[in-house]
C-alpha cells in the first residue's frame, strides 16, 4: 500500500517537476525571442544612415520592439537650427507627428535622469500631443554633458511604468538613441555644408538650382503658383576696391541675413556667384513675391552697414542698396521640361533686374512672360 503511494507521489512530481520545466524551456524560449527582437532594433538604430531612416526607426519600430503604444523624440532646437537644415535638406517634418521640438526654454524643466510614473497632463502633454498613455517613461537625451533632447515612452497600462522600476536598461536605450541622433545630425550637417556658400552660410548655387528644378516639376503637377526673386548688392564693386575685398565679405555676409531673415521657412535662397543672390519663393504669386522683394529691399536700405576698422581706418558705416527682378510663373507651362521651364523663370527675374539697374537702383521691378 505504501509502496503504491510513494509510486504515485513520484509520478506527480515527476509530473510537476516536467512541467515546471516545459514551463521554463517557454520562458526560455521567449526570452530569446525578446533579446533578437531587441537586437534586431539595436542593430537598425545604429545602421540609421540619415535622420529620416532614424525617426521611422524611433516611430515606428521601437513601440513594435517594447509593446508600446507611443514613442515620441522631441529635440531642443531653440534657434530652429536643426529644422532648418532638414528643410533645405526637404525632409519633411510633417510627415512625423511624433517628432517634436523644444523651441522655448520654459517650455520643459531639462532633466538628466529618467522618470517613470503615471501620465499626468500638466507635465507630459508637450510630449505626448497626440495621445494620452496611461504610464509613461521619459528619457533626457544627453551627449557631452549637454541635454539635446527626450525620448518618452507611453503604454496605455498603468503598471508598465512604475515608479520603483528599475531604469538600467531604458537608460542604456537613451544612450543608444542619443549617440545614433548625434550621428545622423552631423551627417545631415555635412551634406548641408556641401550645399552652402562658406562665406555668407546661405545656399549655393548648385542647391539652389538643384531645389528650383524640384519646385518647378512640383508646380508644373500640382498648377501651384511659383516666383523668383534675382537680387543684386548695387555699387558693390566700390565697396571693394575703396574698402577692401574683407569689407566687401562683411557686406555680403549682412545682406544675406537680412534677405533671408525676411523669408518665410517653405523658401529658398541661394548664393548665384559674387553679390548676386537668387530667391525661390512657393505658393507665390508676382504679386506676393512683389511684397516680399519689397521688404527686402527695404530691409536692407533703411539700416547702414558697419564694417569692421582695420589698420587704415576706423569702423565705417555704409549705406547698402539692393535691386531686385522679381518674375513668376502661375502654374509653371507643363508642356515644357521642367529644367527649361526653371531657365525661363530664372531668365525672366534677370531681365528684370536689369530693367531695375538700369531704371536707378534700389528697386524692385517684376518681370514679364
Amino acid at each position: 500500500m505504501n509502496s503504491a503511494v510513494d509510486t504515485n507521489a513520484l509520478i506527480e512530481e515527476n509530473q510537476q517537476l516536467h512541467a515546471e520545466m516545459q514551463d521554463l524551456l517557454e520562458q526560455a524560449h521567449i526570452n530569446q525571442q525578446i533579446m533578437q527582437r531587441h537586437q534586431a532594433f539595436d542593430l537598425r538604430l545604429i545602421g540609421a544612415s540619415d535622420f529620416r531612416e532614424l525617426i521611422e526607426t524611433v516611430s515606428r519600430f521601437m513601440p513594435q520592439t517594447f509593446s508600446l503604444e507611443i514613442v515620441t523624440l522631441t529635440l531642443i532646437d531653440f534657434d530652429f537650427d536643426i529644422r532648418r537644415i532638414l528643410h533645405e535638406l526637404q525632409i519633411g517634418l510633417d510627415e512625423y507627428q511624433n517628432l517634436l521640438f523644444l523651441t522655448e526654454k520654459h517650455a520643459l524643466p531639462l532633466t538628466r535622469k529618467p522618470t517613470l510614473g503615471p501620465y499626468v497632463a500638466a507635465k507630459h502633454q508637450t510630449l505626448f500631443p497626440h495621445y494620452q498613455p496611461a504610464s509613461v517613461a521619459i528619457l533626457p537625451l544627453t551627449r557631452h554633458q549637454k541635454q539635446i533632447g527626450y525620448l518618452a515612452l507611453g503604454s496605455a497600462h498603468e503598471e508598465r511604468f512604475t515608479g520603483n522600476l528599475a531604469t538600467d536598461f531604458i537608460e542604456r536605450l537613451a544612450s543608444v538613441v542619443a549617440i545614433c541622433l548625434e550621428n545622423v545630425i552631423n551627417n545631415e550637417r555635412l551634406k548641408h555644408i556641401g550645399l552652402t556658400d562658406p562665406l555668407t552660410g546661405v545656399n549655393n548655387r548648385r542647391y539652389i538650382e538643384q531645389r528650383m528644378l524640384e519646385e518647378v516639376g512640383r508646380a508644373q503637377r500640382e498648377r501651384s503658383a511659383l516666383s523668383c526673386l534675382y537680387i543684386d548688392i548695387d555699387h558693390f564693386k566700390r565697396v571693394n576696391d575703396q574698402f577692401g575685398h574683407q569689407s566687401g565679405d562683411e557686406v555680403l555676409r549682412e545682406v544675406a541675413a537680412r534677405i533671408k531673415k525676411e523669408l518665410r521657412l517653405s523658401d529658398s535662397m541661394g548664393r548665384f556667384g559674387g553679390e548676386e543672390f537668387v530667391v525661390l519663393l512657393v505658393q507665390a504669386t508676382l504679386l506676393d513675391a512683389a511684397r516680399i522683394a519689397e521688404r527686402i529691399r527695404a530691409s536692407v536700405a533703411l539700416k547702414p552697414i558697419t564694417i569692421a576698422a582695420n589698420e587704415t581706418r576706423e569702423n565705417a558705416s555704409l549705406q547698402i542698396t539692393v535691386s531686385i527682378g522679381a518674375a513668376a510663373q502661375t502654374p509653371p507651362d507643363s508642356t515644357i521640361p521642367a529644367d527649361i521651364a526653371c531657365a525661363r523663370l530664372v531668365a525672366q527675374a534677370d531681365k528684370a533686374l536689369y530693367r531695375a539697374k538700369e531704371s536707378g537702383r534700389n528697386r524692385v521691378v517684376l518681370g514679364k512672360k
